[in-house]
């Protein structure tokens, strides 16, 4: 197994390097090309990108402290300040997947502000159009980040999956942790009607029986008469007092163990109790067994225990014999059902920058999105904002991405 895996593991190795050294479009080796073969964009006074024609320039920036983020432009004409109320300024933002953002502006102070939010990802191709002194003026520019592009076939040999982001139902739970006993009703003592001598015994300890099964032939002191004595129950002689020859006296003579059934005992703490219904489901992962087995909460004991914990109840079938009295059982308890309009699998989450993103896919491309997330439930996280309903995003080999888009050293440049 370990062999394998190392092989898996080279392989994803290979498929990186090439998709690093010989596979990188034009966006990422724009980026990640050497500094001296850029031109490093001309920054202005209030860190903005300057946009010159002839005499006449414009610094666009983005302004992001104290308020949400928002462009703002100065003009200048011969390199001298020119009055906001005299410029005529629009901008137009065309994101991954097309969709265009259209911004306006007002004066406001020594400067035109835009009307509304520039929201992340700050990844677009800017275009800006200023009219002055009757004059058109028109620029564009990229302004990419958190971006590449990987052919599909590249990543299906790589193994970059990915979903539509959209609703789920969150399923929180807790840990508990318990072992499995009898019910209260499991185990029937045997006696004789009538004391006597036990003419048979027809079974031993461990022997499985059927309900209705002659378990002891015995001879009464009284009649002289035989009689059986039947078993009451399918189960297992868990239990055998008497043997052939002997006298009944009054005495249990045979215990029965009724094992189809088991109920798994689980601990809940005093912090969680509150939070727990009857009806509630669980999922038990049984110590030595593969599968886990799902039944739901039916009743707790009435005394806790000594250290403070009550114990839910739970049943599980043993109908093929498999389990035992006394095994070790851990559980996720549910304790609440959220149905949530937008939520992302945490397969697909990681870091960027400050934020926790995913990376939504169009086309051949993928790009960031910056999540705020809410309630977190197994593989579920719910998403509050930052993405669309009916994205494609990366829920498989995310991490790829990631290392792509890193090393493509794309920066936040506003």
């Amino acid at each position: 197994m370990r062999t394998l895996m190392n092989h898996r593991f080279c392989l994803l190795l290979l498929f990186q390097f090439l998709l690093g050294a010989l596979l990188l479009t034009p966006i990422t080796a724009a980026a990640s090309a050497p500094e001296e073969q850029q031109a490093e964009p001309e920054k202005g006074p209030h860190r903005g990108r300057m946009l010159r024609e002839n005499d006449f320039a414009v610094e666009l920036a983005i302004v992001e402290t104290g308020v949400p983020p928002e462009f703002r432009v100065w003009a200048t004409n011969m390199d001298q300040p020119v009055s906001p109320t005299e410029v005529d300024i629009r901008v137009e933002l065309t994101r991954l997947g097309n969709r265009v953002d259209e911004i306006a502006f007002k004066a406001e102070g020594d400067y035109l502000r835009g009307d509304r939010v520039i929201y992340e990802p700050h990844s677009f191709i800017v275009s800006l159009t200023a009219e002055y002194q009757g004059k058109t003026y028109r620029w564009e520019y990229d302004n990419l980040e958190g971006r590449t592009r990987i052919a599909d076939k590249i990543a299906d040999a790589m193994g970059i999956t990915t979903e539509i982001a959209g609703g789920t139902t969150l399923h929180q739970t807790i840990r508990v942790y318990g072992n499995l006993v009898l019910p209260p009703d499991a185990k029937r003592q045997m006696q004789a009607r009538f004391d006597g001598t036990i003419k048979e015994l027809h079974v031993s300890l461990g022997d499985p029986i059927r309900k209705g099964q002659t378990l002891i032939t015995i001879e009464s002191n009284e009649s002289l008469k035989t009689y059986p004595v039947l078993a009451p129950m399918a189960g297992i002689i868990s239990q055998q007092f008497a043997s052939s020859g002997e006298q009944t006296a009054g005495r249990t003579l045979l215990e029965i163990t009724r094992t189809s059934s088991l109920l798994a005992e689980l601990a809940v703490y005093p912090t969680d109790r509150s939070k727990v219904n009857i009806g509630a489901p669980v999922t038990l992962f049984l110590n030595g067994f593969d599968q886990p087995v799902t039944s739901t909460i039916t009743g707790s004991r009435v005394a806790l225990r000594n250290d403070q914990a009550q114990l839910f109840l739970t049943p599980i079938d043993n109908s093929n014999g498999q389990l035992s009295e006394g095994l070790f059982v851990t559980g996720d308890l549910e304790i609440a059902t959220i149905p949530v309009p937008l939520a992302v699998k945490r397969s697909g989450l990681q870091a960027f920058r400050d934020f926790t993103v995913v990376y939504a896919k169009v086309g051949e491309e993928y790009e960031v999105r910056m999540l705020e997330l809410g309630r977190e439930a197994g593989r579920w996280v719910e998403v509050l904002s930052g993405l669309r309903p009916g994205t494609e995003y990366v829920v498989g080999n995310s991490f790829i991405i990631k290392a792509d888009i890193e090393k493509s050293g794309a920066s936040h440049d506003h």
